[in-house]
């Protein structure tokens, strides 16, 4: 048998064999699907096909998707399994809806990564495109969650552009303006005020209604689209509306404040089409620097708002898009929100040792949210620590606490991180009496003792903790806390527990937290008189100290003195994790 030969223009494999399954489903489902006439493949490789399915029978429900009796679709195979197939919709009557994008593409695949089988052949397809439509009938889709409704439910985004950032507020008004500062050459910052010389003007554009066909990928596309009835299909506009007009003057307005040879940005506000009152999704889009110019000649010689109509010499000058990165508090939901860790949101936290446990301490509270951080620790970074320790390589030689700060500081910008002291320092006495927590992770017993000081001031309101691993493989951990109110010091409630632990066989895993470190315990990092330190890698020390922090977490919101014991999965131990309650506290009810 002779091998057929692919010819340019020819479905490929992968295609042919979609093809095939799809005519054998219309066979066997003569009436209800059909394939009239006969692929095409585009230039670029894709594969169309019309199919005709009978929705006749699909029920219909009061503000669901109303359906013909036969509805007729364009099925796109890419050239490729990795995509899943593209279903269009030969007009524009779905646009608006939710979950179509552009006004005629359906959105099958919510997450194409977990919910696409390129395997799986074209049969699960027309499944979904059966469902969806069935779904869409009885209007059990959630609007207010379809992905990018506002804007025809794609995201804008032109390689190469910079990422705009916004956490402030819009300010409200038809075509305000507002701040774009360069962070990095990867990163815009709107603001309503400058933050240096640095930032342009940029005007923010609020739309009465969303853009269901897309904002186009040029200027006089996007003019077109400002105006344009919400299901109309797509046509070149003549002469610009009122929307129109109004971001064509705000452009020109800002181009003609802002530095010559610099690309002119924009933002629009657009109203979700369900939800009108909930935040305005934001658009983020820039003219490139040479037509920028043109407009800033342009309104040199004719006043902004007068410039009504868009320029022959502008209208196919392309809008590039910027990815928006949309943080505002409205809008965002941080992933860690339901996690322990949030207990920590806008605290003040002393870190006292930002060794080992303390340096990955530190970054999980700025990532958790703190507002204030102060850090003590005077030892210096050198090569051997980045095994184990929070810092890189070119901070080698710095001192600890200066180095995590400036590490930190990276992080987030609107942390407060703060160096002190080395405990036992006269000043860090206050830290007690100001701070939500304090957390000595220094092993040190002069320091635990310093904390034993500050537990006994009478205007204590910090939570009091220490963290610490076994020396053996920074595999167990355990955390002492000290909740405010409480009669006795950390020491004492560390060596009341300790008892407790000692006398428990079922606890023997965890005497060594309690006992002198047995010969090979420790490590002496070089040869000669160097101090013993512990074993353990960076991610013992990491897993380690997140489950503790998270222990912590759990305890913030409603202390209670005791000591928290837990070890990693891999080292077998059993239990796992063990909370014993300080006598006082048990008594107290705690």
């Amino acid at each position: 048998m002779t091998k057929r030969r692919h010819r340019p223009g020819d479905p490929n494999d992968w295609q042919r064999r979609q093809l095939a399954e799809l005519r054998t489903l219309a066979d066997e489902h003569f009436g209800e699907v059909r394939m009239p006439g006969r692929p095409r493949t585009t230039p670029g490789g894709h594969v169309a096909v019309t199919v005709h399915l009978r929705t006749a029978d699909i029920a219909h429900s009061p503000g669901g998707l109303r359906l013909a009796d036969t509805e007729e679709f364009l099925l796109v195979l890419p050239p490729e399994p990795l995509a899943p197939p593209e279903v269009l919709t030969l007009d524009y009557r779905f646009a608006g809806a939710p979950h179509v994008l552009q006004g005629n593409r359906l959105c099958l695949y919510l997450d194409p990564a977990r919910e696409w089988d390129p395997w799986a052949g074209i049969t699960p397809v027309v499944n979904r495109l059966w469902q969806w439509l069935t779904d869409a009938a009885a209007g059990k889709f959630d609007a207010d969650t379809a992905l990018y409704h506002a804007v025809g439910g794609v995201l804008h985004s032109t390689p190469g552009t910079p990422t705009v950032v916004v956490r402030e507020p819009v300010a409200p008004g038809r075509a305000a303006v507002s701040w774009l500062t360069p962070r990095t050459i990867h990163r815009l910052d709107l603001t309503s005020r400058p933050q240096d010389d640095g930032s342009h003007r940029t005007p923010v554009l609020t739309l009465d209604r969303s853009l269901p066909l897309g904002a186009g990928d040029t200027l006089a596309d996007l003019l077109a689209s400002l105006d344009r009835a919400p299901a109309a299909t797509p046509r070149p506009e003549t002469e610009p509306g009122p929307v129109a007009r109004a971001l064509l003057t705000a452009l020109a307005a800002s181009a003609l404040r802002n530095p010559e040879g610099t690309a002119q940005h924009f933002v629009l506000a657009v109203p979700h089409p369900a939800t009108p009152r909930s935040p305005l999704f934001l658009l983020a889009g820039r003219l490139p620097s040479g037509p920028s110019d043109l407009l800033r000649r342009l309104a040199d010689r004719v006043t902004p708002r007068h410039l009504n109509n868009l320029p022959a010499e502008l209208s196919g000058a392309a809008i590039e898009w910027c990815y928006l990165s949309d943080e505002r508090p409205a809008v965002t939901i941080r992933r860690d929100a339901h996690r322990p860790v949030r207990a920590f949101e806008g605290l003040h936290v002393h870190v006292w040792g930002c060794g080992g446990i303390g340096s990955w301490a530190a970054e999980l509270m700025v990532r958790a949210g703190v507002s204030r951080l102060t850090l003590s620790d005077f030892a210096r970074v050198t090569g051997g620590l980045l095994v184990r320790q929070n810092y890189a390589e070119e901070q080698i030689g710095m001192p600890k606490a200066h180095a995590l700060a400036q590490r930190l500081a990276g992080i987030r910008d609107d942390v407060a991180i703060d160096v002190a002291p080395q405990p036992p320092s006269p000043e860090l006495l206050e830290a007690a009496d100001h701070a939500d927590l304090v957390l000595d992770a220094t092993v040190s017993v002069s320091v635990g003792r310093f904390l034993d000081q500050l537990a006994q001031r009478p205007q204590c309101r910090a939570v009091l903790a220490q963290l610490a691993v076994d020396t053996r493989s920074a595999s167990l951990g355990i955390l002492t806390l000290v909740a405010p109110g409480t009669a006795s010091v950390p020491s004492v409630v560390d060596q009341t527990v300790g008892r407790r632990v000692l006398a428990a066989p079922d606890l023997e895993p965890y005497h060594c937290l309690w006992t002198e470190p047995a010969p090979g315990d420790e490590l002496r990092p070089v040869r000669g008189c160097s101090v013993p330190t512990f074993h353990g890698s960076a991610a013992d020390l990491m897993a380690t100290t997140a489950a503790l922090v998270n222990l912590l977490g759990v305890q913030m919101r409603h202390p209670v003195s005791g000591t928290h014991l837990c070890a990693q999965p891999h080292t077998g131990v059993d239990p796992a994790h063990r909370f014993i309650a300080h006598e006082e506290s048990a008594r107290q009810g705690g």
